[in-house]
């Protein structure tokens, strides 16, 4: 398999984060991939961001859930750019994304618009929650998922089994060969996150990953040449 290059909720070190300009601008550095967020509005439109509060991202203040679509759009989320729904990013870059849910109703709402548009093929669901994983897997036929980690042990790889997931999205700054090892022969796909420097991108070489999630588009070019 190829080494995959993923975009870190497009390329959030480069431009705001799970905006539209962040995803083309991933997609014009060639990554192969766009990693994003989904959370649910006030009035059930899946929303691209990665915080469940609007503080950090936005000029607006509270929780997602307490504002409606139309409230959302209305805010900055850097750059002028304001905050996308998720089908206007699927209508707004063409390479393969990887949607992050939080929970069991995002997985709900997301399964209702991958089966209307038939984007088993495109898109890979991942998530921290195995409930969520096991969810979108039972509602769309054939979709592939990925269990998230960020504190681990060996029994990530369990975890992401009984889910039904084929991959595992591992915090490079814990993974270890033995983890490694364990995935790959229960023939886990492995990626590592978030890769943002030379000695990371060395270790996931070293490790023989199949590939990493990255905040820049450097490493997409660099990757190439790493041993």
């Amino acid at each position: 398999m190829n080494f995959l290059t993923i975009g870190h909720r497009g390329v959030m070190g480069a431009e705001p984060e799970n905006t539209i300009r962040s995803f083309v601008a991933a997609q014009e550095a060639g990554l192969d991939v766009i990693e994003l967020d989904l959370h649910l509005s006030k009035d059930g439109e899946l929303v691209v961001m990665h915080d469940a509060e609007l503080d950090r991202t936005t000029d607006g203040t509270g929780p997602i859930a307490d504002r409606t679509v139309a409230e959302l759009r209305a805010l900055d989320a850097g750059r002028g750019e304001h905050v996308p729904v998720f089908e206007e990013v699927l209508d707004a870059v063409h390479v393969p994304l990887q949607a992050e849910i939080k929970d069991v109703q995002a997985a709900r709402a997301l399964a209702e618009v991958m089966n209307r548009r038939g984007l088993a093929d495109r898109i890979e669901v991942s998530s921290f929650h195995d409930d969520a994983i096991a969810e979108i897997a039972r509602l769309v036929p054939g979709v592939r998922t990925a269990l998230v980690a960020s504190r681990y042990g060996t029994d990530v790889v369990e975890r992401a089994v009984g889910a039904g997931a084929a991959t595992v999205c591992l915090n490079i700054r814990r993974l270890t060969l033995e983890i490694v090892e364990r995935a790959r022969k229960a023939d886990l796909r492995i990626i590592g996150w978030v890769v943002n420097t030379q000695d990371h991108l060395r270790l996931v070489r070293a490790l023989g990953l199949d590939g990493a999630t990255t905040d820049y588009p450097e490493i997409k070019r660099t990757g190439r040449f790493t041993a």
